[in-house]
Protein backbone atom coordinates (compact mmCIF):
# COMPACT_ATOMS: atom_id res chain seq x y z
CA UNK A 1 0.00 0.00 0.00
CA UNK A 2 1.10 3.16 -0.67
CA UNK A 3 1.65 5.84 2.22
CA UNK A 4 0.08 8.87 1.34
CA UNK A 5 1.73 12.09 2.46
CA UNK A 6 -0.31 15.53 2.63
CA UNK A 7 0.63 18.81 1.13
CA UNK A 8 -0.91 21.67 3.85
CA UNK A 9 1.01 24.61 2.84
CA UNK A 10 2.83 26.87 -0.19
CA UNK A 11 6.28 26.11 1.25
CA UNK A 12 5.48 21.93 1.51
CA UNK A 13 4.59 22.13 -1.49
CA UNK A 14 7.55 23.97 -3.50
CA UNK A 15 9.80 22.07 -1.43
CA UNK A 16 7.98 18.98 -2.98
CA UNK A 17 8.24 19.83 -5.88
CA UNK A 18 12.12 20.66 -5.69
CA UNK A 19 12.76 17.42 -4.71
CA UNK A 20 11.28 16.08 -7.89
CA UNK A 21 14.66 16.94 -10.00
CA UNK A 22 15.95 13.69 -8.11
CA UNK A 23 12.83 11.86 -7.47
CA UNK A 24 10.08 11.26 -9.04
CA UNK A 25 6.62 10.87 -7.34
CA UNK A 26 2.57 10.88 -7.85
CA UNK A 27 0.40 13.59 -6.49
CA UNK A 28 -2.80 13.13 -5.98
CA UNK A 29 -5.73 15.97 -5.50
CA UNK A 30 -8.74 14.74 -3.86
CA UNK A 31 -12.03 16.37 -3.35
CA UNK A 32 -13.46 14.57 0.22
CA UNK A 33 -17.01 15.21 -0.71
CA UNK A 34 -17.06 13.32 -4.00
CA UNK A 35 -17.67 9.60 -4.54
CA UNK A 36 -15.35 9.66 -7.51
CA UNK A 37 -12.26 11.00 -5.63
CA UNK A 38 -13.25 8.06 -2.86
CA UNK A 39 -12.84 5.54 -5.15
CA UNK A 40 -9.81 6.99 -6.90
CA UNK A 41 -8.66 7.65 -3.35
CA UNK A 42 -8.81 3.97 -2.03
CA UNK A 43 -6.71 2.96 -5.91
CA UNK A 44 -4.22 5.32 -5.01
CA UNK A 45 -3.90 4.33 -1.31
CA UNK A 46 -3.93 0.46 -2.55
CA UNK A 47 -1.17 1.32 -5.21
CA UNK A 48 2.13 -0.57 -4.77
CA UNK A 49 4.96 1.59 -5.25
CA UNK A 50 8.14 2.75 -3.99
CA UNK A 51 7.97 6.54 -5.29
CA UNK A 52 6.37 8.95 -2.55
CA UNK A 53 2.98 9.65 -3.20
CA UNK A 54 1.61 13.45 -1.75
CA UNK A 55 -1.81 14.56 -1.63
CA UNK A 56 -3.78 17.85 -1.77
CA UNK A 57 -7.26 18.17 -0.26
CA UNK A 58 -8.79 20.47 -3.28
CA UNK A 59 -11.34 22.25 -0.96
CA UNK A 60 -9.57 22.41 2.31
CA UNK A 61 -6.28 23.60 0.71
CA UNK A 62 -7.95 25.17 -3.10
CA UNK A 63 -5.54 28.11 -3.20
CA UNK A 64 -2.64 25.43 -3.42
CA UNK A 65 -4.26 22.70 -5.47
CA UNK A 66 -4.69 26.02 -8.17
CA UNK A 67 -1.33 26.18 -7.68
CA UNK A 68 0.18 22.95 -8.24
CA UNK A 69 -2.06 23.45 -11.79
CA UNK A 70 -0.28 26.05 -12.61
CA UNK A 71 3.31 25.05 -11.55
CA UNK A 72 2.45 21.69 -13.52
CA UNK A 73 0.78 23.19 -16.37
CA UNK A 74 -1.93 21.34 -15.92
CA UNK A 75 -5.66 21.61 -16.22
CA UNK A 76 -7.07 21.51 -12.67
CA UNK A 77 -9.44 18.65 -11.77
CA UNK A 78 -10.71 16.37 -8.60
CA UNK A 79 -10.13 14.04 -8.52
CA UNK A 80 -6.92 14.20 -10.20
CA UNK A 81 -3.59 12.04 -9.97
CA UNK A 82 -0.19 13.45 -11.73
CA UNK A 83 3.37 11.71 -11.74
CA UNK A 84 5.88 14.69 -11.35
CA UNK A 85 9.40 14.67 -12.71
CA UNK A 86 12.37 17.44 -12.85
CA UNK A 87 9.33 19.89 -11.95
CA UNK A 88 7.27 18.65 -14.92
CA UNK A 89 3.96 16.90 -14.97
CA UNK A 90 4.79 13.91 -17.06
CA UNK A 91 1.53 11.90 -16.66
CA UNK A 92 -1.94 13.11 -15.53
CA UNK A 93 -5.45 11.39 -15.27
CA UNK A 94 -8.68 11.91 -13.44
CA UNK A 95 -11.61 10.65 -12.23
CA UNK A 96 -12.29 7.01 -12.84
CA UNK A 97 -9.36 6.67 -14.83
CA UNK A 98 -7.48 7.05 -12.28
CA UNK A 99 -7.01 2.95 -11.34
CA UNK A 100 -3.95 0.67 -10.29
CA UNK A 101 -3.41 -0.63 -13.66
CA UNK A 102 -3.01 3.44 -15.01
CA UNK A 103 -0.75 4.35 -12.06
CA UNK A 104 1.15 1.17 -12.64
CA UNK A 105 1.19 2.37 -16.74
CA UNK A 106 2.07 5.62 -15.90
CA UNK A 107 5.86 4.36 -14.01
CA UNK A 108 5.93 2.33 -16.88
CA UNK A 109 6.41 5.26 -18.66
CA UNK A 110 9.92 6.30 -16.78
CA UNK A 111 11.70 3.24 -17.30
Amino acid sequence: MATLLEITSHEQWKEVLEHSEGQPFFLFKHSTTCPISAFAHRQVSDFQTELPVYYVKVIENRPISLEIADDLNVQHQSPQAILVMHRLAKWDQSHYDITQETLASAVDFLV
